[in-house]
């Protein structure tokens, strides 16, 4: 996968975003209609934050963890991911 190679920096993570679905009742939107998922899969995962004493601060999500994040948080790449901070990370799902 040519994401492999991407790696975040500091405490930011790589997402790829839950696919879309459809409502209840069949219909489908438009894409400009539609809201993006709030959840996806963690691909890669930086080192984490350093502190002022230059320590790195271990990082709470792991790649595979199935996380939701707030709505327009983060970078868009390459349509299905997303580049975010630790810190927009609101759960992971067990």
């Amino acid at each position: 996968m040519e994401n492999k190679k991407l790696k975040p920096l500091g405490n930011r993570i790589l997402v790829m975003r839950s696919e879309a679905k459809t409502s209840k009742g069949g219909i489908i939107l438009p894409d400009s209609a539609q809201e993006k998922p709030r959840q996806g899969k963690v691909v890669a995962v930086g080192p984490g934050k350093v502190d002022d004493q230059g320590r790195t601060q271990p990082m709470d999500v792991k790649v595979n963890d199935t996380v939701l994040f707030s709505s327009y948080s983060g970078t868009e790449y390459k349509e299905d991911y997303l580049i975010l901070s630790e810190e927009d990370v609101l759960a992971v799902f067990a």
